[in-house]
């Protein structure tokens, strides 16, 4: 698997984790999508993504 496909992946089951978390324990578990969101919009414009740094030490490659 490569960093993007990681990085997604991780993304998605982060705000997905998130919605339920919402729904079922605290509403305040939304501010952990909000977090997500913020961090992909702001990783589109700068090009750094903590999750693909981590990704990349632990041995992942790019595509």
């Amino acid at each position: 698997m490569t960093i993007e496909n990681a990085v997604r992946v991780i993304a998605g089951s982060m705000v997905l984790l998130s919605v339920v978390l919402t729904l079922t324990v605290h509403s305040q578990f939304v501010w952990l999508t909000v977090f997500m969101g913020a961090n992909l919009i702001q990783s589109a414009f700068t090009g750094i993504c903590p999750a693909a740094f981590v990704l990349k030490k632990l041995g992942l490659r790019h595509a």
